[in-house]
């Protein structure tokens, strides 16, 4: 969803190595687009594939970025994505078009061979399809890393997870919509280092991880959550993504800051849709569809299913999937000899 709240978000900029020993969840689907828009072939922009022309950028970000956390002392449950809402096809055919625009624009970029703009296109033609998902789920299995399928949205599901589950640290997600739907903690560029470059300018901006506390979000702009709801309401999210024309962040805190409930903002601007709708969305990001109740699992990587996965299947370098191997192994080591000596 990634809505806009205002740019005077309260944020602390983290290391992975402040979370050691927590517990998070992940937008996986949000986790899987970042591996593939960035672990790319830097002399063509395409992704990385096996010698059958299969896509492997996310299973290399799944396996080695994982292995970076675990090393961390990060345990991570990754959260699909089940069906969406009906309320956000809109949304779903405006990134289709979006999707087609940049194809051509690929198209284009490679007849010029213009290497920034192959990068740059082929970045936005990237698409998550079941096949992806499919075999990121069979390596995190692989690696004993639990993963949770939701019935709806992803982000809606871990967010909930983090806000109703005390053993749960917070989600770890570039979208700021996970704050609407109560997370409180959202972490974002964790899966992503060194620097990005600013839409439409030739000038380059590091990037760090960092942690966003919704009860200092609420405090910081003097609104509770179901005026924070409204608020991305205003200024637009996956169910709306207009929002109400002429009404930005800035404009929009002001305005739930003064009319306080839904009935009231609903009086005062037109959202373009009937007031039905308008609810309908409001009960959706309040009250999502998620499954209550989900067990903290403990699994045990599988080596075997590693490797057949990795180097059988994926044709990946023996020699460094045999390095991950063994950095999991030494990790696994050293939490069972920490429990021994809790017990010694």
């Amino acid at each position: 969803m990634g809505v806009k709240l205002p740019k005077d978000l309260p944020k602390h900029e983290i290391t992975v190595a402040d979370l050691k020993g927590g517990t998070y969840t992940v937008d996986a689907y949000n986790m899987i687009y970042q591996f593939l828009t960035s672990i790319r072939d830097r002399d063509s922009g395409e992704p990385f594939k096996d010698s059958k022309g299969r896509i492997t950028s996310h299973l290399s970000g799944l396996f080695y970025r994982n292995i970076n956390f675990m090393k961390n002392g990060l345990k991570l449950i990754y959260v699909f994505d089940g069906k969406p809402p009906n309320l956000k096809t809109e949304t779903r055919e405006k990134r289709k078009e979006i999707k087609k625009r940049a194809e051509s624009a690929l198209s284009i970029a490679r007849e010029e061979e213009d290497l920034e703009g192959i990068i740059k296109y082929a970045q936005q033609t990237v698409r998550i399809t079941p096949e992806i998902i499919g075999q990121s789920k069979e390596l995190l299995r692989a690696m004993g890393i639990q993963w949770v399928q939701a019935p709806s949205e992803g982000e809606a599901q871990a967010s909930v997870m983090a806000r109703d589950n005390n053993r749960i640290d917070g989600v770890i997600s570039q979208d700021l919509d996970c704050l609407m739907f109560g997370a409180p903690v959202v972490i974002r560029n964790l899966s992503t280092s060194g620097r990005r470059k600013l839409p439409g300018k030739n000038i380059w901006v590091p990037i760090s991880p960092e942690k966003i506390l919704l009860s200092e979000v609420l405090e910081n702009f003097g609104i509770n959550q179901q005026q924070l709801i409204i608020l991305g309401m205003l200024v637009g999210t996956d169910y709306n993504p207009e929002g109400v024309s002429g009404i930005g962040p800035a404009k929009g805190l002001k305005l739930v800051r003064e009319k306080v409930s839904l009935e009231k903002v609903m009086g005062e601007v037109e959202f373009g849709v009937d007031n039905a709708v308008v609810e309908k969305i409001y009960s959706i990001i309040d009250k999502p569809e998620v499954i209550d109740d989900i067990e903290i699992e403990e699994n045990r990587f599988d080596v075997d299913e590693i490797r057949k996965i990795l180097v059988d299947d994926y044709e990946f370098s023996v020699d460094r999937v045999e390095s991950g191997i063994k950095a999991m192994e030494n990790i696994s080591k050293k939490k069972c000899q920490k429990r021994l000596g809790q017990w010694s």
